[in-house]
């Protein structure tokens, strides 16, 4: 069964451990991960992900966040980031991402923990790899097979 999300945010920084900036496109590269990201590279950890509900989530709490802010590559709509299978493959316009990592250890002193706190990669998110590139926009069409 198709189950389709959105990407409602691409977000890329020049160094690590930094807040991502949003951008209107990338260009997801083979085994790297996003061109032009601190993070690209990487064995497991290419791309990140969070859902857009996490943000919601913190956000009633009174904390203002913007997609980037929790240093996550794609901020989704309707992908329950936190609990998909190992290996899942997600298709993003013509890439496909496979999920490598859910969570990540926490950097306490990082600058983004320090901004919101455990709640956003490290319980919420999740690392991916990338299979096969292609250039993503929020326009892209994106689903994975359940």
């Amino acid at each position: 069964m198709r189950k389709e999300f959105k990407i409602l945010s691409i977000n890329v920084s020049d160094k690590k451990g930094e807040q991502k900036k949003p951008v209107a496109k990338a260009v997801l590269k083979e085994n790297y991960g996003i061109v032009g990201d601190a993070h690209a590279g990487s064995e497991k950890k290419q791309v990140s992900l969070l859902a857009v509900e996490l943000i919601e989530k913190v956000r009633k709490r009174g904390l203002k966040r913007e997609f980037g802010d929790f240093a996550e590559n794609i901020t989704t709509e309707g992908l329950d980031v936190a609990n998909l299978p190992l290996g899942t493959r997600l298709h993003l316009g013509d890439a496909i991402l496979e999920i490598t990592q859910l969570g990540k250890e926490i950097d306490h002193q990082s600058k983004i923990y320090k901004l919101v706190g455990d709640e956003g990669l490290p319980k919420n998110g999740a690392f991916a790899k990338v299979v096969k590139g292609g250039e993503i926009s929020n326009e892209s069409y994106c689903y994975y097979d359940i």
